[in-house]
């Protein structure tokens, strides 16, 4: 299961555990790092959206991020001004560099008064069980857990009963992510929180987008998370532990991470380079010509629990149903990104006669040599000349893409004697040039039938024509392979590498 076995597989809560500390960590530089970039008080989120209030009563404002510093720091960015509150659904928030900031600037929003709620799915979350609640010690912190029974608090006996006893639910998991500021501005899409979705990794990175969203279609997001937010499979994490004994939490119990976040040491300096500008972010963006303003912009959501369960690990939901559509409705050209290529019987023939009826259908996916999960490439492995006879072009992200060095962070590149592999994270698709999808969604069974997933569906031939200009790039020669009948860069890899997917081959479809 991808969900296990993922690369750096780690949530937020995992953070605390630098809480527990026993000693303070020494602050080489005597500069506070963050006196100089935690300083809102001169503005709030109402006042720098003061010109475009009007226009987000009725319409919604959309932009593309692309570029992975630049994700985070729109994030950083809302954190910082967020006056009322902060509503997040991660699937993960590591504990590298990039999460360790994150926490601090949403410790440091809590202290201010800006109320933070967050849900975690359970099957990933690895944290010791008293940081976790230090963490939702905070008065303006709520920790929700999305789907418990399988990790938090239960040791591995507890776990093989529950996936033995209730299979089903034991792999249906909530892979929507949202970050909501004040009920205004919104951030979904492919990326989770840690340094390889933001280009900062040292050896693996991941080629992903996010869609900010302001304005009109914001309400549906807030819809959407009051409704896993107030779901009987989402429970918060103090009613989960049992039999701990009472702790009592000191003021500076969040110091330790505050003086981390506050050493220059610890950051990255293309993170400190950004986060210094981070007063012009939100400015940079709304001058920069690519937010555009539309009438209409649908935000699909899953609802808590996918569907009903009676056709067991099949079902599918609202957001499959949605994308189904466009593909049965698209004239002449549909362009897909998706990190993981698993098709059934069904989806092979919506592409076959898509084809047929002169659709040109081109899906970007990762290759082996720069796959994180092989159990899933494995079973792509399986069917590729099957899809391939369907009529669909399949390209193969290349590890080395030359695509890396414009969208990784230049700072990066140049401190290394070596540049990190590249993988496909972004789950994104350009239908007849005019209708774009941004979202959570892979093109395969989990994220049809088992996991939540949430989209964005917008038309907008300007939109379509910037996220698709990035897609002719990657699937140019430079940047990927294309498989065909006669060919796949398979070999690209190590022995060892194509014995080990060869063996995930006895992994069912239906869970992968």
């Amino acid at each position: 299961m991808k969900l296990i076995l993922k690369h750096k597989l780690q949530y937020l809560l995992a953070v605390l555990m630098l809480l527990s500390c026993q000693e303070t960590k020494t602050i080489a530089d005597e500069t506070d790092f963050c006196a100089n970039i935690h300083n809102n008080e001169s503005t709030t989120l109402s006042e720098e959206l003061e010109d475009v209030a009007e226009l987000m009563q009725t319409k919604t404002g959309v932009y593309v991020l692309e570029d992975g510093s630049g994700s985070m720091v729109a994030r950083a960015w809302l954190t910082e001004y967020a006056e009322k509150t902060i509503d997040i659904q991660y699937f993960i928030f590591s504990t590298d560099n990039i999460g360790l900031i994150a926490c601090d600037y949403l410790i440091r929003a809590a202290d201010r008064g800006v109320k933070v709620r967050i849900l975690v799915d359970d099957i990933m979350v690895d944290a010791d069980i008293q940081d976790i609640l230090t963490f939702a010690s905070h008065k303006n912190i709520t920790v929700k857990i999305y789907n418990p029974g399988v990790n938090l608090g239960k040791n591995i006996f507890n776990k093989i009963q529950k996936f033995t006893t209730d299979f089903r639910s034991a792999n249906q998991r909530m892979h929507n992510k949202t970050f909501i500021v004040d009920g205004k501005i919104v951030i979904t899409g492919g990326r989770n929180i840690a340094d390889e979705y933001f280009d900062y990794d040292h050896e693996y990175n991941f080629r992903d987008r996010d869609i900010l969203l302001m304005g009109k279609t914001s309400e549906k997001v807030n819809t959407s998370f009051e409704e896993f937010w107030n779901s009987g499979l989402s429970q918060d994490v103090t009613s989960l532990i049992k039999g701990e004994p009472e702790y009592e939490y000191t003021d500076d119990r969040f110091d330790n991470l505050h003086e981390y976040a506050c050493n220059p040491e610890n950051f990255w300096p293309q993170i400190r380079e950004r986060i210094a500008r981070l007063p012009m972010a939100f400015k940079e963006i709304k001058e920069s010509g690519d937010l555009v303003w539309l009438d209409e912009v649908a935000f699909i959501s899953d609802v808590p629990g996918k569907n009903d369960g009676t056709q067991g690990l099949g079902g599918g939901g609202v957001a499959t149903s949605a994308l189904v559509d466009l593909v049965k409705n698209a004239k002449s050209s549909i362009a897909i990104q998706t990190p993981y290529l698993i098709t059934t019987e069904l989806g092979q023939n919506l592409f076959r006669e898509a084809v047929e009826r002169g659709v040109e259908i081109r899906i970007l996916t990762n290759s082996l040599a720069s796959t994180d999960n092989t159990e899933a490439f494995s079973s792509y492995q399986t069917d590729r000349e099957k899809l391939l006879r369907t009529g669909v072009r399949i390209f193969e992200f290349r590890p080395d893409a030359e695509e890396r060095t414009r969208i990784m962070t230049g700072e990066l590149q140049a401190v290394l004697e070596h540049k990190p592999i590249f993988g496909l994270h972004a789950k994104s698709m350009v239908v007849d040039e005019r209708i774009s999808v941004v979202g959570t969604f892979n093109l395969d069974p989990r994220s049809a039938n088992l996991n939540t997933e949430c989209v964005v569906i917008l038309d907008s031939k300007k939109v379509a024509k910037g996220i698709l200009n990035g897609m002719e790039e990657e699937f140019k020669p430079g940047n990927s392979w294309e498989t065909t009948l006669d060919f796949n860069p398979d070999g690209e890899v190590s022995k060892y590498k194509r014995i080990k997917t060869w063996t995930r081959k006895v992994l069912p479809k239906a869970i992968l």
